[in-house]
């Protein structure tokens, strides 16, 4: 793969007047991270990324698990973020706001501009009212950022035993060192008890899902329920953290609060992952039963989940679409299923999962195989668009972080993305938990409220409260 961030033509064919001045300004004020160092670790990598959560380090802080490596990031040393028409550049007080065309690409060339500096990590969100603009020309409403991305003045790469930090500022090391001494301290956390709303209003949604789909309008749409958390006691992201990791497993696990987000996760799938060689992978997951985590029940319910026809059908179409995405940006001939209807234990569910791979066209990013594959088929429906429609008619409020992404990126062409599922959310004084379920021609609204009751069971009984 022809690493295009890297690739000064293609900046220079791109960027428009003021742009490419603006960048460069940019990305020459942002800090780099000059100071290294490894350090023993004296317990678990987890809990050592939420001892530097809890440890004051940097205005924004993102914890990302990927392939048991715990990434700890925090800052910012410099922030890139997109609207639905306008580039967002910020290092300290410098800031700068220019009109695009295209938020995504945008960002990529963002991106491009500090690799001309030296190679750089990112780590941020994107909304799922990106969804709206990808496919509908529009944003969702109340959509300001689509995207934010934070450049870290701290980074700890924690993997094993050991951690090793990068960062900008001097003397930051040695305060590193001494948080990561004692582990961190969850003695005053409490749990939290739900009382689930009423049902009746999620299932007539339901029911009118279903008459759509009868009606030829969509195959497949997930609709989703909020489920409001008590103000008091206040939820404790980094012990929530603690608390639901060691009881789940992720696809990926993320601890944010970062660009007006904070939401901790445990993420049963990644909407795309691109390697260093340019391999796209994305993992659809559609077709649920509940995981009890008792041998016979699980057994016999798996056998349910793989013989459901309702399920099965689920599955298939969500894997033929993520094919069909998949081939928009890669090699024709290179795209295969890997893997096809394992079945993946996530938390308190096991899921139906199957692997999409192929190889990234030369003139194409990691940017592109991100907007192909966004938003994951398995939070939307098929076809995209009209699932789209429909959960705007009758969800009839803006998503937000929920099935939209938690990210690591690097200015060389890499690219993970979580998908924000099984997730605790906190914005504007807010608490809020919430989860959806794949509605089909077959469904039921007692079966799909129950399933979103299964997947509620991921978080729900991990929350923790700060004890007043």
């Amino acid at each position: 793969m022809r690493d295009p961030l890297a690739d000064d033509r293609r900046l220079d064919d791109i960027l428009s007047d003021g742009l490419a001045e603006a960048l460069e300004d940019w990305a020459s004020r942002t800090p780099k991270l000059v100071h290294e160092a490894d350090t023993a670790l004296h317990f678990d990598p987890a809990s050592a990324a939420i001892k530097l959560a809890q440890g004051g380090v940097g205005e924004q802080y993102l914890v990302y698990e990927r392939a048991g490596t715990w990434y700890f990031a925090a800052g910012p040393a410099a922030e890139v973020s997109v609207s639905s028409d306008t580039l967002h550049l910020r290092v300290g007080q410098w800031h700068r706001s220019i009109p695009v065309d295209d938020p995504v690409e945008a960002v990529a060339t963002a991106l491009a501009s500090v690799h001309r500096h030296g190679p750089s990590r990112c780590y941020g969100w994107a909304s799922f009212e990106l969804a709206f603009l990808l496919y509908e020309d529009r944003p969702g409403a109340g959509s300001d950022t689509l995207i934010h991305l934070m450049l870290p003045e701290v980074e700890v790469q924690l993997d094993g035993n050991a951690a090793r930090t990068r960062t900008s500022i001097p003397g930051m090391i040695t305060r590193i060192t001494a948080l990561l001494r004692t582990e961190p301290d969850t003695s005053d956390a409490i749990s939290i008890s739900l009382e689930e709303p009423d049902f009746a209003n999620y299932q007539k949604k339901v029911s009118m899902a279903i008459a759509k789909i009868k009606s030829r309008a969509l195959d497949k749409v997930v609709l989703s329920r909020v489920v409001p958390l008590p103000a008091e006691p206040k939820i404790d992201l980094p012990q929530t953290y603690l608390s639901g990791r060691r009881a789940n497993t992720p696809a990926r696990s993320f601890l944010i609060d970062v660009g007006g987000w904070k939401a901790t996760g445990f993420s049963p799938e990644t909407i795309v992952e691109v390697d260093p060689t340019g391999r796209v992978r994305t993992q659809p997951l559609a077709g649920t039963r509940a995981l009890h985590h008792h041998r016979e029940t699980d057994s016999r319910l798996r056998s349910e989940l793989l013989s459901d026809a309702k399920e099965v059908h689920e599955h298939a179409i969500s894997v033929r679409l993520a094919l069909d995405e998949t081939r928009s940006v890669s090699i024709p001939g290179s795209v295969a299923v890997t893997e096809f209807m394992d079945v993946e234990e996530r938390g308190s569910v096991q899921h139906i999962a199957s692997r999409v791979t192929g190889q990234l066209q030369e003139n194409m990013s990691s940017w592109s195989a991100f907007a192909a594959l966004f938003p994951a088929v398995t939070v939307t429906g098929v076809p995209k668009g009209a699932a789209l429609r429909v959960i705007r008619e009758l969800e009839g409020e803006e998503r937000g972080l929920y099935g939209g992404a938690v990210l690591l990126a690097d200015t060389q062409g890499q690219l993970d993305a979580a998908l924000t599922l099984r997730t605790v959310f906190q914005r504007d004084g807010r608490s809020w938990l919430r989860a959806g379920a794949g509605v089909m021609g077959e469904s039921t609204p007692e079966r799909e409220w129950e399933e979103t009751c299964e997947k509620l069971r991921s978080i729900a009984p991990y929350l923790r409260g700060l004890r007043m």
